[in-house]
């Protein structure tokens, strides 16, 4: 009897499984096929959210199932505002930030499209409860700004952040083994200091200067305030209250949502008893997806995230980029290539390899580098050797340096869990790179020379890319970072401009103005393909449901499982905010 229970039990589970699956694979059927209408007199709804990523994979279980904002893809945003420029079903845009994640270049990204929709003589305007410094970054292009009256906006200036684990190291008896070259290459300091280092900290300080300053310029060319007047505004905290924001100007009125909406159904000829017509850019995006037929191609391949060996889904695995600017290169149907970087750095060798790759399409066909929010170290190692490097001016880039980083458990695992190690070996330094013993100073000689020749290669190719002499680009290396505008001032990146500046540029060197289309690389996974890999690589979140303080420090701690080899690496756990 109980066989048969459990049999029974198996049966009926198994057809319930099959009945939810067949269900849910229906569900998204129908909602990947079904494209919004488009209303006349309908007005753009930017009601971003969440995390801005350069390239978003579609998850129609996302929409079904919910669990938080999806993330929003930066390029088919761009491209949903400069459709909805020429769309006469369009009348304006309505921002509304609700505690956007994005760097200060997606950010200008962004900006810099709504002012272009500008010119096409419609209207923007925006509303806030709460406005961060970067959705203020956003929402100062619009022609009126409301305010919550129990609402906030921060407008006190920016900071950059480091988190050190030396303490922890010593308390855990951990032991890291630091290889490096380059003064500011400062990306091993929160393993070895319990603070930053003047170099750092001079680097850092820089950096945000030079980004605040451009977000001042910027902010005071759509506003109308005197950049004096708003560095003082910043600098002594003046907005503290929503009435503080009105009084100085940086928003129009602090009022209620349902105030906005009045304006927006005034701007469209609505009386107050009709019903004003948003459509959300995610659902607008889906009306813009065709593109133009041309027989021309420029090939997008965004790069984002770490650098690693071989083909990672989340990262920019060698084997895989190298693949894709290959198969671009050989197509008679793609005319030119855009590198769109958006990376911390990582391997030396995994960027090494891509390197290679844009080198032997050099020549045949134009290949541009585009920066986003960071192309630093490693990012800046694929970039460096394109026809064109465009960046934004409070892009992060630079870093030119390198490190190697091992850790010595050996002291943790007897001490605290008891565990010891011992092994034989065939020769002297067969164990070098063990990480159960500290190194003798022999050891570190080898390791420390391998990171200097790999210092000195890094700095020989990108004296080649940027045709300079060694000797100059040395004083821009160093593992030093800047920012856009200070790289384009010493000759490591030729343009400043967007996402679209990089687009024309190929479009123009390839001779093919006005008739191209983009196509983006890498693919998309078949949605069947994409669902069985999460399902294959589903693992327990611990701290879910959670208070997430530590998510920041476990990614870091995450991140080193990657770092295999030599390091191209942006220094440290860097955020601008």
């Amino acid at each position: 009897m109980a066989f048969l229970r459990n049999l029974l039990a198996t049966i009926v589970g198994l057809f319930i499984f099959c009945f939810l699956l067949i269900f849910l694979l229906g569900s998204i059927a129908a909602s990947s096929e079904s494209i919004p209408h488009v209303e006349d007199n309908s007005v753009l709804h930017l009601n971003l959210s969440g995390v801005v990523v350069e390239k978003a994979v579609d998850d129609p279980l996302q929409e079904l199932l919910g669990g938080g904002p999806a993330p929003i893809s930066l390029l088919d945003l761009l491209a949903a505002i400069d459709a909805a420029a020429y769309d006469d079903r369009i009348r304006g845009i309505y921002i509304e930030p609700q505690f956007l994640s994005a760097g200060y270049s997606s950010l200008q990204e962004i900006r810099d499209a709504i002012i272009d929709f500008k010119s096409s003589g419609k209207f923007v305007h925006a509303y806030g409860e709460y406005i961060s410094e970067g959705d203020y970054y956003l929402v100062s292009v619009a022609d009126s700004i409301y305010l919550n009256p129990q609402g906030s906006l921060e407008f006190n200036g920016l900071t950059a952040g480091v988190t050190f684990f030396k303490g922890l190291f010593d308390k855990l008896e951990i032991e890291p083994e630091i290889f490096r070259v380059g003064e500011y290459k400062s990306f091993v300091e929160p393993f070895i200091r319990k603070s930053m280092s003047e170099e750092n900290r001079r680097q850092l300080t820089e950096l945000i200067t030079s980004v605040h300053d451009t977000y001042l310029q910027n902010v005071s060319a759509t506003r109308g305030i005197s950049v004096d007047a708003l560095k003082e505004i910043s600098d002594q905290m003046k907005v503290r209250l929503p009435e503080d924001a009105a009084r100085v100007g940086l928003v129009s009125k602090v009022a209620y949502e349902d105030e906005m909406v009045d304006l927006l159904k005034s701007e469209v000829g609505l009386g107050s008893g009709e019903d004003l017509t948003l459509i959300t850019f995610d659902k607008y995006m889906k009306t813009t997806s065709a593109s133009s037929l041309s027989s021309n191609k420029i090939a997008v391949i965004v790069a984002n995230g770490d650098i690693v060996m071989g083909e990672v889904d989340d990262a920019v695995g060698s084997d895989q980029f190298a693949k894709e600017i290959r198969k671009a290169r050989e197509s008679s149907s793609v005319k030119a290539i855009v590198l769109r970087v958006n990376s911390p750095g990582g391997s030396l060798t995994a960027s090494d390899i891509i390197w290679r790759e844009i080198m032997l399409t050099k020549g045949k066909k134009p290949i541009i580098a585009s920066m986003s929010d960071v192309a630093a170290s490693g990012g800046y190692f694929i970039a460096m050797p394109c026809d064109t490097i465009v960046a934004q001016p409070n892009t992060i880039t630079g870093s030119i340096g390198i490190f190697g980083l091992l850790f010595n458990f050996g002291d943790f695992l007897e001490n605290k869990l008891g565990i010891t190690n011992e092994s034989v070996s065939t020769g002297e330094f067969s164990d070098l790179m063990t990480v159960t013993r500290s190194l003798t100073e022999y050891e570190r000689s080898i390791i420390q020379n391998q990171v200097e020749e790999g210092y000195r290669t890094f700095v020989t190719k990108a004296a080649q890319g940027r045709q300079m002499p060694v000797e100059e680009l040395m004083k821009h290396a160093g593992g030093r970072v800047w920012s856009g505008t200070q790289a384009k001032e010493r000759g490591l990146v030729d343009v400043l401009g967007s996402f679209d500046t990089a687009v024309k540029i190929a479009a123009e060197k390839a001779g093919i103005m006005g008739d191209y289309r983009l196509s983006f690389y890498p693919r998309q996974k078949p949605l069947l393909e994409k669902m069985l890999t999460d399902l294959s690589e589903a693992e327990v979140k611990i701290f879910a449901g959670q208070e997430k303080v530590f998510t920041p420090y476990l990614q870091q701690i995450e991140s080193l499982q990657r770092m295999n080899g030599i390091q191209v690496r942006l220094p440290g756990n860097l955020e601008i905010k």
